[in-house]
């Protein structure tokens, strides 16, 4: 029988040959043929087309999709998190809630199905399993959705809210990249 690592759960170190991790790690999570549930996965594509010109060193754009598990290993490493995702709390469509990282993080509670390991199960994991070294910057955009039904299209509030979501992350990379004197994490 031959096994094949899924994941290397090893501390990141500098040795030569080793793939350089990135400083700042942002991910996009949702389904993009749930509407509204795409806004994630839509926000990180405007966002590499925002810095297709001259993507910073060091930031790495992932859309998650709808798996949860992958995004501690995108993470790992990584100075700063931004997650991006739609919800619904009650609020009125498009609204954008801004969640540090300090209210987020969930045990999961085992089920039978790996569809229900969400984000915040990911972050609390990456948190156990990587310690020091998953991000302590960690910053949460969650969008109001008003359609999760079939289909591809964001309704036209969660629109303005990608558009606002996007401006937002723009700035705080922009913030990252301004404050990168420090290098990345070792």
């Amino acid at each position: 029988m031959v096994l094949h690592p899924v994941a290397d759960l090893s501390a990141p170190d500098a040795s030569p040959g080793t793939p350089t991790l990135p400083q700042w790690v942002v991910v996009g999570c949702g389904n993009l043929y749930r509407n509204d549930d795409g806004v994630g996965v839509r926000a990180v594509h405007q966002l590499r087309a925002d810095w297709a010109a001259a993507m910073p060193p060091g930031l790495r754009l992932f859309d998650a999709g709808t798996g949860g598990m992958e995004l501690m290993f995108q993470a790992r490493g990584a100075h700063g998190l931004i997650i991006i995702d739609a919800c619904r709390s009650g609020s009125p469509p498009g609204a954008i809630f801004r969640v540090p990282g300090s209210e987020i993080g969930s045990l999961h509670q085992p089920s039978f199905n790996l569809h229900d390991f969400r984000w915040d199960h990911a972050v609390h994991a990456g948190r156990r399993i990587f310690g020091a070294h998953f991000p302590s910057d960690l910053t949460v955009y969650l969008v109001e959705a008003a359609d999760l039904g079939l289909g591809d299209e964001l309704s036209a509030p969660v629109q303005g809210a990608l558009i606002e979501v996007c401006r937002q992350v723009n700035e705080h990379i922009r913030a990252w990249v301004a404050g990168a004197g420090s290098g990345p994490r070792a």
